[in-house]
């Protein structure tokens, strides 16, 4: 984010951040009765006994996301890693979940671990876990919506669920500096693509409010124009509308606006918790009511991380889940390198940030390619995709297309002679392609400093269940040989 001067006051921002979780919570606890009603209800209030908040993998997924920042780095987080947290520290097989997990066991990597055979890509999973983004990276949509898209590649791959987690990171982030939520939602929208389901879901909600629409006439409208997905209650274009129409509908009012999206049923614990969540970020902890925050309390109960190897490791209380987050925003922001501090003083936010963000936003930022994987090797990174899904027959083929890119390229110095050697499972071969090629630096002839390659990988007469063909790519003058692995199953 640059020339987009804004500092945050350190106090202000933890009480968001201490509001968003508490939201979270409020709403994952007073919805979470209700899930999966594919009807419309008509609930009052909390069901749950007093002090006593429901467990909900909407949050127990961002605790160990933490615990990835704390570890890594935010510099670090990517799909894959994220993945071998899920390996490590996720414990259910539900729908994507599963999904996800069984092909990285595989040896799939995300986004092809979320886009083989998977039914549920247009679920919910992704965008009910933003908040630890967005919190991260307040006033930042651009580096949230980012974050959050690494986030949902791992179950989701390019499906729409991976849309909608980037809306939502999008919008929250916007929150923490923009005061109407009319601005954040259409920042929101500005970082997925205008053609995409989700985009299209969101729009509608806005008109049917624009329009006068009773909040659960518009409900059915949403509904019944997303009817085709495969996933039924649980897709991810609606549920993420029903938590704009709660956002919209209850104008400002906490309670009016969870209950909306309560009643408008499907995945009614996740619509809730994000409601509750985006409107702790916009007003803090003043606009959560204190009956309702009496009755959740503080604590965070789990039931979908493995405790036993992480307990050291997650928070236990909403109070420590937002001092850790606290602490690691301000390195979050160095090194995204964008131009937002948490200082002792005034906000200084400008007048027209709303304008500025949006000006800003990158609706590239949440689209994956189908059968594809990024890789990163500090000084170059090489984007694979193949042309269909990884699956290969005795003698078939599956081509592989290779673009490497400069990464030291805004130095305009650095160009590489790369050596590629593929190693391949018995039978296989590799056909055309080159043998040896050259990474240039950005000049006017090579403006994107990047080249690109294909192969065709044939299979013998025999493949096996899991065939793992590698593509060594060694430049010379740099230390570090890539290894590119081809997972192909048979």
């Amino acid at each position: 984010m640059k020339n987009t001067r804004i500092k945050l006051n350190l106090e202000d921002y933890k009480d968001r951040v201490y509001a968003c979780f508490l939201g979270k919570n409020i709403g994952g606890t007073m919805g979470g009765p209700y899930e999966c009603t594919h009807d419309i209800l008509d609930i009052k209030g909390f069901s749950t006994a007093p002090g006593a908040p429901l467990p909900n993998d909407d949050l127990d997924l961002q605790l160990v996301w933490l615990h990835a920042v704390e570890k890594l780095g935010i510099n670090a987080i990517n799909a894959a890693t994220l993945g071998e947290f899920w390996l490590s520290f996720i414990t259910p097989h539900w729908n994507e979940y599963g999904i996800g997990k069984v092909n990285m066991k595989r040896g799939l990597l995300p986004p092809l671990a979320g886009d083989y055979e998977n039914t549920w890509r247009d679920s919910n999973g992704a965008w009910i876990r933003t908040e630890v983004w967005a919190c991260l990276t307040p006033g930042c949509p651009n580096v949230a919506a980012k974050l959050a898209t690494e986030d949902a590649k791992v179950d989701h791959g390019s499906g729409e669920g991976t849309y909608a987690a980037a809306f939502v990171a999008g919008m929250q982030a916007a929150a923490f500096v923009c005061s109407d939520l009319r601005d954040c939602i259409r920042i929101g929208l500005a970082e997925i693509p205008a053609d995409c389901r989700m985009a299209d879901s969101v729009r509608l909600a806005l008109d049917c409010y624009d329009r006068g629409v009773p909040p659960m006439e518009a409900r059915n409208i949403i509904q019944q124009r997303n009817a085709d997905i495969g996933t039924g209650w649980f897709e991810a274009p609606s549920n993420v509308a029903y938590a704009v129409l709660g956002l919209l509908y209850g104008e400002g009012d906490f309670k009016k606006s969870m209950i909306i999206a309560i009643n408008c049923g499907d995945d009614t614990d996740c619509t809730a918790a994000t409601v509750g969540a985006t409107m702790g970020i916009l007003g803090g902890t003043a606009v959560i009511p204190a009956d309702w925050q009496t009755h959740i309390g503080d604590d965070i109960v789990t039931i979908s991380i493995n405790r036993g190897d992480i307990c050291r490791h997650v928070p236990y209380t909403c109070t420590e889940l937002c001092e850790r987050i606290a602490k690691q925003a301000p390195h979050a922001l160095f090194a995204e390198n964008v131009d937002v501090s948490l200082t002792d003083g005034a906000d200084e936010i400008p007048t027209d940030i709303s304008e500025k963000l949006l000006a800003e936003c990158n609706s590239h930022i949440a689209e994956v390619t189908p059968y594809s994987v990024h890789y990163d090797y500090t000084f170059m990174s090489a984007d694979v995709a193949l042309d269909d899904a990884p699956d290969i027959a005795p003698c078939e083929t599956r081509k592989v297309m290779l673009k490497f890119t400069n990464n030291w390229r805004v130095f305009d110095k650095c160009q590489y002679n790369l050596t590629l050697r593929w190693w391949l499972p018995e039978g296989f071969s590799a056909e055309g392609g080159k043998q040896c090629i050259t990474l240039p630096r950005m000049d006017p002839h090579y403006p994107d400093a990047c080249c690109a390659v294909e192969f065709t990988l044939r299979a013998g007469e025999t493949v096996a269940a899991v065939n793992r063909c590698v593509l060594e790519v060694v430049a010379e003058g740099r230390i570090t040989p890539m290894y590119i692995p081809i997972v192909l199953l048979g």
